[in-house]
């Protein structure tokens, strides 16, 4: 009796590996719904201190498509997604919008850029583009890839799905798996640098920059 249910228990276990291995590299990739002439563009030519206003003169986070990684990495920097957006930001959201450089901790060098308008936010960073919020094309979390390449076969590359949200908390951007899962990421200001805190269980602080460093403008392999 007790070796059935040894056997049973580990058959379980396996039909389990094998379901979460297929949903994660296996399953359909998330169509790409990300604007084509954003991913043609180049981001790199952008001055990131300057912020454009947030006065409703313009559209609304509702009124664009969701960004989202094209395959696993975009091939360079690409055009700021929410770049014709002016909604203000909702009541409880910090202003986090620019270009950042990690210079503290344990991902220094590291490079993002993050967008913000209403309840929207897009962080663009190492290949991949995570995008939150109400948009013209798909649902609210993030729905696209890690962007590290785990394994090839027939030469094709593939990369691990990934969905959160990203809800803010008291000035804190909390980065939920899955939505309703539990916080993996955090992002917050303190002072003038913003700190984020990665799944790894590293801290880094980082400050604003203005140009994006040449060496970011196409993404590292992962």
């Amino acid at each position: 009796m007790v070796t059935k249910i040894l056997l049973w228990s580990a058959a379980a276990l396996i039909v389990c590996f094998l379901l979460a291995f297929w949903a994660i590299f296996l399953s359909p990739r998330p169509p790409l719904t990300t604007d084509p002439a954003t991913l043609a563009g180049d981001g790199s030519l952008i001055d990131y201190c300057e912020l454009p206003p947030l006065d409703g003169s313009g559209k609304l986070a509702a009124d664009i498509p969701k960004g989202n990684t094209p395959g696993c990495s975009y091939a360079h920097f690409p055009l700021p997604i929410l770049a014709e957006c002016t909604e203000p930001l909702v009541a409880d959201a910090d202003d986090i919008r620019g270009l950042w450089l990690g210079v503290e901790g344990g991902h220094v060098g590291h490079v993002e850029r993050v967008e913000q308008c209403g309840r929207r936010v897009v962080v663009t960073s190492s290949g991949i583009i995570h995008d939150y919020g109400p948009n013209s094309t798909l649902g609210e979390n993030t729905n696209d890839t890690e962007g590290s390449v785990a394994f090839r076969i027939g030469g094709k590359p593939y990369c691990p799905r990934t969905s959160a949200s990203m809800i803010w908390n008291q000035g804190v951007l909390d980065f939920h798996v899955f939505g309703w899962g539990p916080v993996v990421v955090r992002r917050y200001l303190d002072g003038e640098q913003l700190v984020w805190e990665y799944a790894d269980g590293s801290v880094t602080r980082m400050d604003r920059i203005c140009t994006l460093p040449e060496t970011e403008k196409v993404p590292r392999p992962r």
